[in-house]
């Protein structure tokens, strides 16, 4: 079907500049048309007369009848917002809201019709009973037309707003879900994207064979390569924003093998914080290869906990540390003191917080952890009721060639802190460790260790509520090795590995620091709490995806 241009350009153009005041004159035409229509079909034939003569016949209580009719609809209308909408997204919420409006205001006219106009003597020839539920439904078939064409033909518009056959690229999308159907949508109601969706694939037996707004649902993931040259495919999408890290891995790994571009829908902890939306594509993140379902944890007990409390954070300006304050910040803390080494760090998010909570009080403090004089006399002047010790040396490789420093800052400076918490009635405390700390076979496990074991040995003579949360690498986090692998990639390698056979569990920063308030709530002193991760990855097999998902190969 061929439309020129010319004219979808005015189509464009026209819809771009309608508005409501343009359906409000629209109703008004209706308001008045639809009780002659109805009244015609009503009597036409009947006893011998036309409808145009009856018409005539009872032209006075019409006309009454019409401006009676067009006032309580307008009044309805508006207040029913149906002069408020922007009909070019229409829905089965605005569809609602026409059903809604028309009945009422027919209701409305009937019951004037019947209990005002015709006992108080101003309708001269009585009008038909039936004449409103007639008028209502031509009222409303053309009021919900009208406004409907708009969105039908603000996508007849986009649908022809051609994009050349060369720039389209053919989509296959895995996952027939919500989030994949909204996927679609957005491309067919956008085709300036040069984004086709041609097919489906999805797991649930109960979906294949359907067609989802025009696009078949045509198997699972197993048919990719059949799929793929059938229908001519050029990109594939992920968009399972739930899936675990294991079905990321395999089917960006059958991508892979046909060397088909993959991009994702973002997973939960995207959407949740609000840094991108349920229809941003991106490509597939070393992250989506390892999530799992999302950690829930019981805000309100975090909150009871915190509200109203002085809270002091050690190492405030570290990854942890910073996203520990932003998370306090919210539980409408008493105070927040947020004590780190680093003086950029700290500024910086201190003036974050700052903004973002203008009535919380604030204190930032640059101080070092193994100073015990500066630190008691810290203590003594902020009085915090909880502290969370987020201050700690944390690289491997470069603690064993800096035993020194590593004892005095991981050893030394959580003794400090633990003491000067003891001494200043400290009511919580909690210390972030680290799962190197089993078993440790480095210099930074063995420090955090011993760290473990001075909160212990606290709680052992105090009985106060002390407690440890260990957990694995952090996604994001300074020193992850993550981004210590992009970085040697971007440089052109090589990507070093300690060795192939070493695994460690992956969490994101958002997860890592709900737990840490979550023990909080949960601790009764003395434990060491360790988040359930799923299973290990293995760090060769996470350098190699890496290097693949950036497009290189390993050994090239």
């Amino acid at each position: 079907m061929n439309i020129s241009k010319s004219w979808i350009d005015w189509l464009a153009q026209f819809l771009f500049h309608l508005r409501n005041r343009h359906f409000f004159v629209m109703d008004f035409a209706v308001f008045c048309l639809a009780p002659v229509l109805a009244l015609w079909i009503r009597v036409d034939g009947v006893d011998g007369v036309s409808g145009a003569v009856y018409i005539l016949r009872v032209l006075d209580a019409l006309a009454l009848y019409i401006l009676v009719a067009t006032a309580v609809r307008w009044i309805v209308f508006i207040q029913f917002g149906l002069y408020a909408r922007y009909w070019r997204y229409a829905s089965v919420d605005e569809g609602v809201q026409i059903t809604l409006a028309v009945f009422t205001s027919t209701l409305l006219i009937a019951l004037l019709l019947v209990g005002v106009l015709e006992p108080i003597g101003l309708m001269q020839n009585r009008l038909p009973l039936s004449l409103p539920l007639l008028d209502g439904i031509f009222v409303f078939l053309a009021v919900a037309s009208l406004r409907f064409s708009v969105r039908l033909l603000d996508r007849v518009a986009r649908r022809y707003q051609q994009v050349p056959a060369a720039q389209v690229t053919r989509v296959v999308i895995f996952g027939a879900g919500d989030a994949g159907t909204m996927i679609v949508k957005e491309m067919q109601a956008n085709p300036q994207l040069g984004l086709q969706p041609v097919a489906f694939l999805d797991m649930d037996p109960r979906k294949q064979g359907v067609v989802i707004h025009g696009v078949p649902v045509v198997g699972d993931r197993d048919t990719l390569a059949t799929v793929v040259r059938e229908y001519a495919v050029q990109q594939a999408v992920i968009a399972m924003p739930t899936a675990s890290g294991k079905a990321i891995r395999e089917i960006t790994q059958l991508c892979q093998t046909l060397q088909l571009p993959v991009k994702t829908v973002p997973g939960m902890f995207e959407l949740l914080d609000g840094s991108v939306t349920v229809n941003q594509l991106r490509p597939v993140d070393i992250g989506d290869l390892l999530r799992r379902e999302p950690v829930v944890t019981d805000t309100n007990a975090v909150i009871q906990i915190v509200r109203a409390k002085r809270v002091l954070v050690t190492g405030a300006g570290g990854s942890i540390g910073s996203e520990l304050c932003r998370q306090i910040a919210r539980c409408n803390p008493a105070a927040l003191v947020l004590l780190g080494h680093g003086e950029n760090s700290i500024f910086d998010i201190h003036n974050e917080l700052r903004h973002a909570y203008p009535a919380l009080a604030l204190t930032p403090i640059i101080a070092d952890v193994r100073d015990w004089a500066r630190l008691q006399a810290i203590f003594a002047t902020q009085r915090p009721h909880l502290v969370f010790h987020a201050a700690a040396h944390k690289h491997v490789p470069l603690m064993e060639s800096n035993l020194e420093d590593a004892v005095t800052n991981n050893v030394l400076g959580t003794r400090n802190v633990v003491q000067a918490s003891l001494a200043n009635g400290v009511e919580r405390f909690l210390l972030i460790s680290t799962d190197k700390a089993v078993n440790p076979t480095s210099v930074m496990g063995a420090t955090k260790r011993a760290a473990e074991l001075i909160v212990q040995d606290a709680v052992a003579r105090t009985g106060r509520i002390y407690v440890v949360v260990r957990f694995g690498n952090v996604l994001g986090s300074r020193g992850s090795v993550v981004p210590f692998f992009k970085q040697q990639i971007a440089q052109g390698g090589p990507v070093t590995v300690t060795h192939p056979d070493v695994r460690r569990y992956f969490m994101t920063i958002p997860e890592a620091v709900q737990l840490v308030l979550q023990a909080t709530t949960l601790g009764k002193g003395g434990e060491i709490f360790v988040l359930d991760m799923g299973e290990p990855i293995k760090i060769d097999d996470l350098a190699r995806e890496l290097i693949r998902l950036s497009g290189l190969e390993v050994g090239r």
